[in-house]
């Protein structure tokens, strides 16, 4: 890997008034990336990405998750994985967060040494149903004892939203709806919410209707992450959005990793080198080193076999793969 950086790899840096100075890139290629890969990758590539991701300046990076590996068998090896990432400390402060699904989850974490930790819940019944195999309030009633074990031992919580703005069998989700469930998981304890567009059906109107409509509620702005995905090329819009609203943390992928498998058009996440290349552009601090990143995501499209979605990394660095 290199760290130099060139003309080439910087867009000029043009600021915007109206947006904050510094955003936190929360990772989540490592988790909710690798999780959609249809081939499991072995448990010391997965280390390496951790690492490599560090290295590149990404202060929180979204482990693994506890959830039975029955459910997620292509992150069956937390136990394994986890363990391995200790020396991540000596890269610089990295937050290495892990996905619990209940108790039994919060326990298998606690026990490796996890400290921070998120829930995953939904804004609507289907998804509730299908993902969780629960009604919405019944999912709340699992989270409630493992946010309040996490919190009693000074744990870090992050509570997820799915489906925030449409669901694949529900449609458009409605404004009150989402916020009463997001205040309720909020209730619960957690440090902050992380709003999913899960299938990648937001627009810009929307994402600040909804911010708005979590403020008036008592949600306040510097809890909330945002999650989008790029289905209809609407991710970074909606980001720009959410940062004119001073939404300061932003849930990215690096090469684009993950999809949504209830939407066959879904594209992935927002990749985290675009996403860095458009908040370079405006003057935005992340930490983040683009050329070292887009190495990353090299290095691994390699081993997955396949290009990087990323447009900014296929921007950057061509790779010698068949489209």
């Amino acid at each position: 890997m290199t760290t130099a950086r060139t003309a080439r790899t910087l867009p000029m840096t043009v600021p915007a008034e109206g947006l904050p100075a510094r955003v936190r890139i929360h990772e989540v290629g490592a988790r909710d990336g690798l999780q959609n890969e249809k081939a499991v990758v072995p448990t010391e590539i997965k280390a390496e990405f951790v690492r490599r991701l560090a290295v590149a300046g990404l202060t929180t990076i979204e482990a693994t998750s506890f959830v039975h590996p029955k459910w997620v068998p292509q992150l069956a090896d937390a136990e394994q994985l986890f363990p391995m990432l200790g020396d991540i400390a000596d890269v610089g402060d990295v937050a290495l967060p892990v996905l619990v699904p209940n108790e039994r989850g919060l326990d298998r974490a606690l026990a490796l040494g996890a400290r921070a930790i998120a829930v995953f819940g939904s804004a609507t019944e289907t998804f509730a149903a299908r993902n969780l195999n629960r009604t919405v309030d019944e999912s709340l009633a699992m989270f409630e004892p493992v946010v309040a074990r996490a919190k009693a031992d000074a744990v870090h919580v992050r509570g997820y939203l799915s489906m925030c703005f449409g669901d694949p069998w529900e449609g458009p989700v409605p404004l009150p709806q989402v916020v009463r469930v997001a205040k309720a998981l909020m209730d619960l304890g957690c440090d902050e919410l992380s709003l999913g567009d899960t299938i990648g059906v937001a627009t810009p109107g929307h994402v600040q209707a909804l911010l708005t409509g979590l403020n008036e509620a008592g949600v306040r702005t510097e809890t909330i992450g945002v999650h989008f995905h790029d289905t209809y090329g609407q991710a970074l819009s909606n980001t720009l959005a959410a940062l004119r609203h001073g939404v300061t943390t932003v849930d990215a992928s690096a090469g684009g990793l993950g999809g949504c498998p209830y939407a066959k058009s879904a594209t992935g996440n927002l990749a985290t080198e675009d996403l860095v290349w458009m908040l370079d552009g405006l003057g935005i601090e992340t930490g983040v080193d683009l050329d070292e990143l887009t190495a990353t995501s090299v290095w691994l499209a390699g081993h997955l076999g396949r290009p990087s979605p990323s447009r900014t990394v296929r921007a950057l660095a061509p790779q010698p793969y068949k489209e």
